[in-house]
């Protein structure tokens, strides 16, 4: 169950100022109707990412619990939409001390930091360890490169049978490592072309990773339905929840200069949605001089070294907390307490995380701060798969609403471009002399 309270957005609780006027929600109604058809014609191509909640995971599954017999380890090779969404599930719905209780453990190298690769090198025997090496474009540096030096240490552990301890999730049909587990013949699943990389958490990408951990992904897959469902049903805007997102974000941002969106989940478990989320805001919409800029904070670790800001600092902020009504364990406070601090008596640790949440919500309410509440019963496989099913909707119906492109992200490759001329790539030379002509480091203070 996921509810949405937006009472804290409008103007008649935070005033016209900071707050969004109902008849401007409602005067996008024409507008809501004519996106709500174009983004049902377009499931099949740019919103192809709505069909993943429908698709067939028995094969998944399958090799799933093949791995899950049969090594100690599973390491997820993987950058941005290739990894994030992955290590949210895991994060998101497996006990906190995974790796200290079951097998497989779990591990994610993403970043080409060679502090974490031994890190991690050092909590596995190699040898008894599936690699799971995902990009969809095959080329990803920092992915292959981590990739490279571990396909090295397989083939001098294993020799010919390295290839028993990989699998790669990338495109269908093209790219370096499609290329390289055909001609190895190494156990592959496929990325929907049509799916960029941070809408991909509900394909093979985030699904085979879930599975091995243990995590119900057909539950995740019919919590995303319920939301489509939802979502294809209604297209008033207030009885969208996807629409009525973007839409409180949109007017926060264009109308009342609300150029940040935090959001500050009241459990540590969703930390890492949190992390999934602001690259889906960030590198779909922030294009154009346009869009929001996604923060993370976590309640109630950060009423300590944030509130101050949302509440006295530059109104340019749209909260957005995120409420777990009912915790899985749970600890209460001892009834006999000395007299200063007796009035914890009785309550519980989760009772106490959620009166926080009111009285942050409250103090920001007195400061004017615009929020909204999203609340679930319960951290389940089919509530987080509702609530990623939300947010990707937001996203791709916000793209309408900025008039731009959110399926793709041309800031980002001309990062990766400057990257591989740096490297020596072939075809890479003019960059090369582009990066020269920019570099130029005319100003430095060296301290010894």
């Amino acid at each position: 169950m996921i509810r949405i309270d937006y009472t804290n957005v409008m103007a008649e609780v935070i005033g016209e100022r900071d707050g969004i006027l109902r008849e401007e929600l409602l005067s996008f109604r024409h507008f809501v109707v004519e996106t709500h058809s174009l983004i049902q014609k377009e499931k099949n191509r740019k919103f192809y990412f709505c069909r993943l909640p429908y698709q067939n995971v028995s094969h998944i599954k399958e090799y799933a619990g093949y791995i899950r017999d049969r090594f100690e380890s599973f390491v997820v090779i993987g950058i941005g939409g290739s990894s994030l969404g992955a290590r949210m599930l895991f994060e998101s719905l497996t006990e906190t001390n995974h790796n200290l209780k079951k097998k497989p453990k779990i591990f994610f190298l993403e970043n080409v930091d060679p502090e974490k690769f031994k890190s991690v090198l050092e909590q596995i025997d190699i040898k008894n360890t599936c690699f799971n090496v995902v990009t969809k474009s095959g080329s990803t540096v920092e992915t292959i490169a981590n990739f490279s030096v571990i396909l090295s240490m397989l083939k001098k552990e294993l020799g010919d049978n390295y290839r028993e301890n990989l699998v790669f999730t990338t495109d269908p049909e093209k790219g370096f490592l499609r290329k390289l587990g055909n001609q190895e013949k190494i156990k592959m699943f496929d990325v929907p072309p049509l799916v960029g990389g941070r809408f991909s958490v509900l394909s093979p990408v985030g699904l085979l990773p879930a599975a091995v951990a243990g995590i119900d992904i057909e539950e995740l897959l019919a919590g995303a339905k319920k939301m489509d469902l939802v979502c294809s049903i209604e297209e008033h805007v207030e009885h969208n929840p996807a629409y009525l997102i973007a839409l409180s974000h949109y007017i926060a941002n264009m109308r009342r200069g609300k150029t940040i969106s935090v959001m500050m989940p009241y459990s540590e478990k969703l930390s890492s949605f949190v992390d999934w989320y602001r690259q889906l805001w960030a590198e779909s919409l922030g294009k154009d001089g346009l869009g929001q800029t996604p923060v993370k904070a976590i309640g109630t670790v950060d009423q300590h070294s944030q509130i101050q800001l949302y509440r006295e600092g530059i109104r340019d902020k749209i909260i957005t907390f995120l409420h777990i009504e009912k915790s899985d364990v749970d600890y209460k406070i001892p009834e006999e307490l000395p007299e200063d601090i007796s009035y914890l008596s009785g309550h519980s640790l989760h009772e106490i995380l959620s009166k926080e949440l009111l009285g942050t919500k409250a103090a920001l309410i007195k400061s004017k701060v615009p929020n909204i509440t999203i609340s679930i019963d319960r951290i389940s496989s089919y509530n987080i798969g509702m609530l990623i099913y939300l947010y990707e909707l937001a996203t791709g119906f916000s793209g309408y609403l900025y008039k731009i492109n959110p399926f793709d992200q041309p800031a980002v490759e001309e990062g990766k471009n400057f990257t591989y001329a740096l490297m020596g790539r072939e075809g890479y030379q003019e960059k090369l002399e582009e990066f020269k002509e920019l570099y130029k480091e005319k100003y430095k203070i060296e301290v010894q």
